[in-house]
């Protein structure tokens, strides 16, 4: 592969960790095999995209249970799960809590790692979304508090007099803070703002 990725395996079959490590490691994977959840939340994880493969009948717990605790502490990693023991209302659970693939031993090494190799990308685009929105918001709080109060309202299609009425300003003023958000911002055009206006509102936390 042309880029690291790393995967995480959760087996308590050290045969299966053996075999998947081999295997995911012959496609450049950097793999981490871990005999227990709790093996893995301790660890220290490499910062690459990444997915998870997992038993779903692990010893101490269910593949799912820990799949749920992912999402509790935040950990967004695409999951795929390997079992010998599946059924449908299980599959049918796994990909209901956000499971990319649902795989049966003795499966096809082919379709682990289309999985992988999906989930990988899936974690990649994640990652690369963040990175943007982290760019974001530090342009953002670039911003001045009058800048901040003025581009909703620049976004929202008001005019420079408008906004200067709203707001008790000079038209000057207003066009000149106008062009400090658009400069800061990094927006090309009006429609170019709105998008952006858009977007750090998605990422505002709802109350």
């Amino acid at each position: 592969m042309t880029e690291q990725s790393a995967v995480f395996v959760i087996d308590d079959d050290p045969s299966i960790c053996a075999s998947l490590e081999s295997l995911l490691g012959s496609e450049g994977h950097d793999v981490h095999v871990f005999g227990t959840a709790e093996a893995f939340s301790a660890a220290e994880r490499p910062d690459l995209p990444a997915c998870m493969v997992l038993d779903v009948r692990l010893r101490r717990e269910s593949g799912l249970e820990v799949q749920r605790e992912l999402g509790r502490r935040g950990i967004d990693l695409p999951v795929v799960f390997i079992t010998g023991h599946g059924d449908v209302p299980m599959s049918v659970a796994a990909m209901k809590a956000g499971a990319i693939e649902f795989l049966l031993k003795p499966f096809r090494d082919q379709d682990l790692l289309d999985a992988v190799n999906k989930g990988i990308a899936i974690d990649r685009s994640r990652r690369e979304r963040a990175a943007r929105m982290a760019e974001l918001r530090d342009r953002f709080s670039a911003l001045t508090p009058r800048e901040r109060e003025i581009m909703p309202l620049v976004a929202g299609g008001l005019l420079n007099k408008q906004i200067a009425g709203n707001l008790q300003l000079s038209e000057v003023t207003v066009k000149v803070h106008r062009a400090q958000i658009m400069q800061k911002l990094q927006a090309r055009s009006l429609p170019d703002l709105v998008r952006i206006a858009d977007r750090l509102a998605d990422d505002t936390p709802r109350a």
